[in-house]
């Protein structure tokens, strides 16, 4: 039954590779190179500090934006060209396209993970630039799910892209949130504690993605297999949950 889903993952890659998307990995990973060696001429002190930490955050926002720019315009795409709705016509489940498509851009998630974690490795020692490379992945998957539920669920590309980002940005930023809530929140002020209760609630349904691909663990050597546990473990709940969610509102449409 589920040899038509592994042909949904690999016409999924193939998809990719015809759109150059793996070119703009090598691209980005080039781009890197060059700031890299821009920013040894400007830093005085701590060259490679100061490029581990800007270019990981930079290597971490690329990987995804290319990769959820392509889970949404590929569904999109698919979708108004009436590809779904003639993959839907053959005699397989919808939970087969679903996880068919999950897996081809699981696996496109390998490529960004694996060349930028080589690429930190000129900056970082070999062990922490692994975990980084991990956890990258790890963040990549959610964020392949989260764009695979919205595709499937808005029909336009724009709506689906923001609704991704702003998941993206509230996961980075609500453990930041919580700081700045329960540091501001007086004894008495009752709108305040409102505030920082829901920010808390928030933070219980989202993923801790700023605790995903430190900057530290390159810079400092803090990484361990410890956080790369907790981070496994967020992702395998995170892409369980939100595969089931998208299998339920895939369910619930008619063609």
């Amino acid at each position: 039954m589920w040899r038509p889903g592994l042909i949904i993952a690999r016409y999924t890659v193939q998809e990719a590779l015809r759109s150059r998307l793996p070119w703009l990995f090598v691209l980005a990973a080039c781009a890197g190179l060059a700031l890299a060696a821009f920013l040894q001429q400007l830093a005085l002190t701590e060259s490679g500090a100061t490029q581990a930490a800007i270019l990981s955050a930079l290597l971490r926002l690329v990987a995804v934006f290319l990769l959820v720019s392509f889970v949404v315009f590929s569904l999109v795409r698919e979708t108004a060209d009436k590809g779904q709705e003639l993959l839907l016509a053959l005699p397989m489940p919808r939970a087969v396209y679903v996880l068919g498509k999950l897996a081809g851009f699981g696996a496109l998630a390998l490529l960004p993970a694996l060349l930028f974690g080589l690429l930190t490795c000129w900056w970082a020692a070999p062990a922490q630039s692994a975990l980084w490379a991990i956890s990258l992945l790890g963040e990549l998957w959610i964020m392949a799910a989260f764009s695979l539920l919205c595709a499937l669920g808005l029909p336009h590309a724009l709506p689906a892209l923001a609704a991704s980002g702003g998941f993206y940005v509230l996961a980075r930023s609500v453990g930041s949130l919580q700081l700045l809530a329960h540091g501001n929140t007086g004894a008495h002020d009752g709108s305040r504690q409102a505030i920082a209760y829901a920010i808390d609630l928030l933070a219980l349904l989202l993923p801790s993605l700023d605790h995903f691909t430190r900057s530290e663990w390159l810079l400092y050597a803090t990484g361990n297999w410890h956080a790369l546990g907790l981070v496994a473990a967020q992702t395998a709940i995170y892409v369980g949950l939100l595969a089931t969610c998208a299998l339920y509102d895939f369910y619930r449409k008619s063609f």
